[in-house]
């Protein structure tokens, strides 16, 4: 395995050609390899522990939970299943970077976080992740995990994602709503959609503007939605850019009653996605909370201050409007 490289803060974004390599076998390796980190081994405040869900699809979830909740004999905290970001193709849920964000976000938002590992592209193109992502769910459903049983209100349920999670976020709880299966007693609520990795053939002001000059260049972009869309597919596929099916889409969504908040910030070459996606949501009748700040594509993963202010902003969405 190459050593391994870490991105710093404000450089200039990594060829991602040159960091996925293609062996003779049709498996690929990845040259950049973020820092991980165990369970059980960042905070006094969280606890944390790894369970499996898929032995063969290698995926499964790691547990946040504070630890006062161990103290209370009766309160249950609302659950929030996360899915980490990485272009479909990097990182993942033991990264020390998307660790070290739920340890804090469980602590500030005084909820239990499931963080989900799910199948990266190109191995597994998409819909792998969106399967993954909704097998966690029925997991956790049915689940006999002492956390979720004893100390988890499932039935207060959001789902949050950031960047490529926050595509996946929304197409599992799309799928959710579509399919009519029942999650009872797991109860989803909301979804959070962090910067949501969403893109199109066409480009936006955004993308012209800042897709050359920022930490995030278009290439990356569409070598990334080339590596993980079906083979043979565009960036107007579904999976990437949401607007084409969007009637159908906010129909299920609204008749589940599903509230949902989008965030982005200025200086990301998406923006453009988020504010126009924000708005088709509300123009069809979806309860949608926007909102836009300063800053770059996943700065609260890296800038702890405005990590703070989407702390403040989650605790408000997750209790207001609580059925």
């Amino acid at each position: 395995m190459a050593e391994n490289q870490t991105i710093p803060i404000n450089s200039s974004f990594p060829d991602l050609r040159k960091l996925i390599v293609s062996n003779p076998d049709g498996s690929y390796t990845r040259l950049l390899q973020l820092p991980t980190v165990p369970p059980n081994s960042s905070s006094s405040h969280v606890l944390t522990k790894d369970i499996q869900i898929n032995s063969v699809n290698k995926t499964w979830l790691r547990i946040y939970l504070p630890r006062h909740i161990l103290d209370s004999s009766s309160n249950r905290l609302p659950l929030l299943v996360y899915y980490h970001g990485g272009g479909f193709i990097f990182t993942t849920a033991d990264s020390t970077i998307n660790h070290d964000f739920c340890i804090i976000m469980s602590q500030r938002i005084d909820a239990v976080i499931v963080s989900v590992e799910y199948r990266c592209a190109p191995e597994h193109r998409l819909p792998a992740a969106y399967d993954d992502a909704f097998e966690a769910l029925e997991f956790i459903k049915s689940s006999q995990e002492d956390w979720l049983t004893q100390f988890t209100d499932v039935s207060r349920c959001f789902l949050m994602g950031t960047s490529a999670g926050g595509n996946i976020a929304y197409h599992t709880g799309l799928r959710v709503c579509r399919s009519g299966r029942e999650l009872e007693p797991l109860k989803i609520q909301g979804l959070v959609l962090h910067h949501p990795y969403f893109g199109g053939l066409e480009r936006t002001g955004s993308e012209l503007k800042m897709g050359n000059e920022c930490s995030f260049p278009l290439d990356g972009n569409d070598f990334l939605w080339e590596f993980s869309l079906p083979v043979g597919s565009d960036r107007d596929h579904e999976y990437c850019n949401p607007m084409g099916s969007s009637t159908n889409s906010c129909q299920f969504i609204r008749e589940a009653g599903l509230r949902i908040l989008v965030l982005g910030c200025y200086g990301d070459p998406l923006i453009d996605r988020h504010m126009e996606f924000a708005k088709m949501l509300e123009d069809k009748g979806v309860m949608t909370v926007a909102h836009f700040s300063e800053g770059c594509h996943g700065a609260e993963l890296m800038d702890s201050s405005k990590a703070e202010l989407l702390f403040l902003i989650l605790k408000d969405f997750f209790f207001s409007g609580m059925q």
